[in-house]
């Protein structure tokens, strides 16, 4: 059985999952032409900071103390 992840990095976890999610959502209501007046700084803006939320996510779960 393989030992759970700290509470830390559930948190970050949360935090990926939720930002992923708002990017996909938008991203696709933009392309169905829903959200137009949205710029695409925008839907780069989410795609970095899901990125960036996925890795600070790997790191934490990493960590071994």
């Amino acid at each position: 059985m393989s030992p759970s992840p700290p509470s830390e990095a559930k948190n970050f976890a949360y935090a990926f999952v939720i930002t992923l999610a708002i990017t996909v959502i938008i991203y696709l209501f933009r392309g169905f032409g829903i959200l137009t007046f949205l710029p695409g700084g925008v839907i780069y803006l989410l795609i970095l900071l899901s990125i960036v939320m996925g890795i600070v996510y790997g790191i934490q779960k990493t960590r071994r103390f």
